[in-house]
């Protein structure tokens, strides 16, 4: 199982890409990471031998206001551009980025290649429930495609219940489809097409629309959406949660020492909440429909979320999930 990594995309790459790669190394004997970048800079944060670390040199970088296609097409001695070749050559199985999210995407279409079948992959993110029914629910697509089509958002529907099946165990996973409200005649023209559309597929259990308010109480295990709203929704429910963690701060912080004594009881309490909203543990937002997983983390990921990136990568690559995408969708072309 090798999985190519982008050591150079991120804001504090190449030291926590590396980092976290030293600590899924340590644990994941059987993963082999092949980090592409700077050989130099990986080696001084590296700093010992791995058996299953590898370095391959790469002169280049994609920067995050780089044009995405632009500097797939020119930057050809590039981390990200080398990693995505190594995985369409068939050298390594997947690819991770915390780079430029345009270039990866256009990294994974262009070079990767779509699997048979699909139209436009989709950009998959795992969040927090609330509920005490399900810990998590999935939400494609989160900003791959802000124009879709009710076909897009069908197959999105397919893509997202085989992977909730095969990587969270959910044996019957609901899809819910996001709209401004639950009657099947509620939303625009797209939204209507395709809820026609997912009442129509076989291949999941679909539970109608669902609204945003519902989303982190557990409404549904997958939720579909145009890429254009996923992406807000994504960026909402990450400032709310970082908004809120800074009131609570602030309030304890600014009202007098009986509020501080109440924070530090609290402290334990508080931590929990932290990591009920902290999304990065499930890892990173799949972009799929392609040939082999590639997978984006945030630009910003320290160490432990590149950990859990690679964690979610070894969960796919042993559950043969694109195998059995590949042969679903192989047989939709057939009919």
């Amino acid at each position: 199982m090798r999985i190519a990594v982008d050591a150079m995309g991120g804001d504090h790459a190449p030291d926590e890409i590396v980092k976290g790669c030293v600590k899924a190394a340590k644990e994941f004997k059987e993963v082999t990471l092949v980090l592409y970048g700077n050989e130099q800079k990986i080696r001084e944060v590296l700093k010992e031998s791995y058996d299953n670390i590898e370095i391959v040199h790469a002169e280049e970088v994609i920067k995050s206001d780089d044009d995405p296609v632009k500097s797939i097409r020119r930057k050809k001695e590039s981390s990200m551009v080398k990693a995505a070749y190594s995985v369409k050559n068939k050298e390594n199985h997947a690819l991770f980025s915390a780079g430029n999210t345009g270039a990866l995407l256009a990294a994974g279409t262009l070079i990767i290649g779509r699997m048979k079948g699909i139209d436009r992959p989709g950009l998959l993110a795992t969040f927090p429930s609330l509920s005490t029914e399900r810990e998590v629910f999935n939400m494609i697509d989160v900003g791959a495609n802000a124009d879709s089509k009710p076909l897009n958002i069908n197959q999105y529907a397919t893509l997202g219940s085989y992977y909730s099946k095969k990587v969270q165990g959910i044996a019957q996973p609901t899809v819910g489809l996001l709209n401004n409200g639950t009657e099947e005649n509620k939303g625009n023209e797209l939204s209507k097409a395709a809820y026609a559309m997912l009442k129509e597929n076989q291949a999941i259990n679909f539970i109608g629309n669902v609204e945003a308010r519902d989303l982190l109480n557990g409404v549904a295990d997958v939720v579909v959406t145009d890429g254009f709203t996923g992406n807000a929704v994504l960026k909402t429910i990450e400032g709310t949660a970082l908004s809120l963690m800074s009131v609570i701060k602030g309030t304890i912080m600014e009202n007098g020492i009986k509020a501080k004594v109440g924070g530090l009881l609290l402290k334990d309490s508080l931590k929990e909440v932290k990591d009920l909203l902290d999304y990065s543990k499930y890892g990173g937002a799949v972009l799929f429909g392609l040939k082999a997983p590639v997978i984006k983390t945030h630009g910003s990921a320290t160490a432990e979320p590149v950990y859990h990136t690679i964690k979610q990568i070894k969960g796919m690559l042993e559950t043969k999930l694109l195998e059995e995408l590949i042969h679903h969708f192989e047989g939709e072309e057939q009919k």
